[in-house]
């Protein structure tokens, strides 16, 4: 059975681009990963959900079913998702034995990396068209996890660092969850 990694953190953190490079590193060391990026999933499997705290526990619930359901075919499936509430993560930990790494940025810099404009647009005033009303960590909850697994601090760390420390974590952290 496949281990279930939970990525939480704030958009532009680097959740899809670490979990892009943990599957090149895969591919290379023929290890089976799969990623569920929260991003593309909300444009399928949970289309139907909005982003209000019910919604977006739901989101997380079904994106850890459909983990479990494929678990058994892959060495590692990383869920990469904001995950913003303490109740989500802890659902994936408790049915899953999901282990939870947190992408941590400062939100300054986040709004100045704002790779899909949404610290922009969530900056807007509140009358303009494109204003985000919504966006976690800025105008809407996110949590910080209380026992994240590994703490990765994208804002000061390279993406090699990251993929260096999360291989180290899943080679030597991991045997106590599965």
């Amino acid at each position: 059975m496949g281990q279930i990694i939970q990525f939480t953190g704030l958009s532009g953190t680097g959740k899809t681009t670490l979990s892009g490079a943990l599957l090149e590193w895969g591919n290379l060391h023929g290890i089976k990963i799969k990623l569920i990026d929260g991003d593309i999933y909300r444009q399928t499997l949970c289309k139907d959900l909005g982003f209000s705290k019910a919604d977006r526990l739901e989101n997380i619930s079904r994106l850890g079913a459909y983990a479990a359901a494929i678990a058994a075919d892959y060495d590692y499936v990383f869920i990469a998702a904001i995950n913003p509430y303490e109740e989500g993560r802890n659902n994936l930990k408790v049915r899953y034995s999901a282990a939870l790494i947190w992408l941590k940025c400062s939100l300054q810099a986040l709004i100045q990396r704002d790779p899909k404009g949404l610290y922009r647009k969530a900056l807007l005033p509140d009358s303009h068209p494109e204003k985000i009303h919504n966006l976690t960590g800025l105008n809407d909850t996110f949590e910080e996890p209380l026992h994240p697994d590994l703490i990765l601090d994208t804002g000061s760390l390279s993406v090699e660092d990251c993929l260096t420390t999360t291989i180290t974590f899943l080679k030597t952290q991991m045997a106590h969850f599965i």
